[in-house]
């Protein structure tokens, strides 16, 4: 059974009444239940929209600034696997910033199914079109939100819709596209908003061997592939996030802690803000969705400046400099945000030597002086010190009666003198 669970918005808040948002159950140990993901916020999110002046509370935490003084993305491109981008969104549509891939995504209520129409470039759901925006869009005057990523580009490869209609089979065809388009158009980062999950949690389902085999030679040409983790608030691992060449993205909230909806485990890299994400829409404007979709758009951009910046770079080696930089809540990794929340500036402006994995913190060690004990002694109870506090006071009463009384007998006697005389 297929089943896709967008971000929700007034254009596709039916069909997803009727989908729901939980993975599909099978009897078949080979069986998955595939989602493109994204979870719903409660607005209404309509295309054409109109420009949000706005900045949004994920940009606000990132110096933007300083970011874009070490890399832009400029020169290297992302390969969004998603609904289609939508170029003609004025933040998308500086000439070549997206390239048009090939659409896998067959439109099954024709029979036999026929390639869906409109190509790549178009988005009829809009769900590519957000992720692409959260990597890449350009500023704009009176426009709040940008992507991390402005100058890179877009490889646009649409592969499913709102009705689940992609597979497994048609996201290794993209994968596999975006790699050989690795040297035409130094495609360097993939964005996964999806998943495909089997029974038990096993790595091994229909089409796995393929999309292994299509990760394997992602790593090998030097891209960086990103994936979202899932929308389930479950246990469970998700692929191809959880794949070890894969870096697996859950969703943060405000609070740097794990979204309600977002997936966790072992398989779980680290996290990004999927809270009130706004981004670009279809033909013009921005509006907000939820989801991991949009976390691992993050991370991607993050990834292009990276690439921009240290080219040479294994893709291990980048993955491990993002998980390295996360803004952590323990010395290692968790279950539920991984190596932390991802924190782009940090990870840009980090001038330690490349790793091929992140480490753990180092334990906080106690100063190693040696501790001398001191005597015992009696110590002064709290009678004692109110008694010694209230000798202190009765004397410094009596000094001074004393002191006003003495100075009361010497006038007295000095007037006295001057009366007699």
């Amino acid at each position: 059974m297929v089943r896709r669970t967008l971000g929700r918005s007034a254009a596709i808040a039916a069909v997803l009444g009727l989908l729901g948002t939980g993975p599909a159950q099978a009897s078949d140990p080979g069986a998955t239940s595939w989602t493109p993901l994204g979870i719903s916020a409660a607005g209404n999110c309509t295309f054409p929209a109109p420009d949000v002046p706005a900045e949004p509370w994920a940009l606000q935490r990132v110096q933007l600034d300083r970011l874009w003084q070490t890399a832009t993305g400029k020169g290297v491109t992302v390969a969004v696997i998603d609904t289609g981008v939508d170029p003609t969104n004025p933040q998308l549509a500086r000439p070549g910033k997206v390239i048009s891939g090939t659409t896998y995504l067959m439109d099954k209520s024709q029979n036999p199914p026929v390639q869906a129409q409109g190509g790549s470039t178009t988005d009829p759901v809009g769900h590519g079109t957000k992720v692409a925006g959260i990597i890449a869009a350009t500023p704009m005057p009176g426009v709040g939100f940008v992507g991390l990523a402005p100058d890179a580009n877009i490889l646009t490869i649409r592969q499913n819709d709102d009705a689940g209609d992609g597979d497994v089979n048609t996201l290794t065809q993209s994968i596999n596209e975006a790699v050989k388009d690795r040297q035409a158009d130094n495609v360097r980062v993939i964005n996964i908003s999806q998943d495909v999950r089997s029974v038990g949690g096993s790595p091994d389902f229909t089409g796995s061997a393929g999309l292994q085999q299509a990760l394997a030679a992602a790593e090998q040409a030097g891209i960086v592939v990103v994936a979202a983790s899932g929308n389930d608030g479950q246990g469970q691992p998700t692929y191809p996030a959880a794949y070890p060449t894969v870096l697996a993205v859950g969703a943060s909230d405000r609070n740097n802690e794990r979204a309600s909806f977002s997936q966790y485990g072992d398989f779980v890299q680290v996290a990004a803000p999927g809270v009130d994400m706004l981004s670009t829409v279809p033909s013009h404007g921005q509006c907000v969705d939820d989801g991991t979709s949009f976390a691992a758009p993050y991370v991607a951009g993050v990834a292009a400046l990276l690439v921009q910046e240290y080219p040479n770079w294994t893709p291990r080696q980048i993955r491990a400099r993002i998980e390295q930089t996360a803004q952590r809540v323990e010395r290692g990794r968790n279950a539920y945000i991984g190596w932390g929340v991802v924190d782009p500036l940090k990870a840009v402006t980090d001038t330690s030597a490349p790793a091929d994995a992140p480490a753990a913190d180092p334990a906080v060690r106690l100063d190693n002086t040696q501790i001398i004990p001191q005597p015992l002694g009696l110590g002064e109870t709290q009678a004692d010190r109110d008694r010694r506090t209230a000798t202190y006071v009765l004397g410094t009463a009596v000094v001074a009666v004393a002191a006003l009384f003495g100075g009361t007998v010497v006038l007295r006697d000095l007037r006295r003198r001057r009366a007699v005389r």
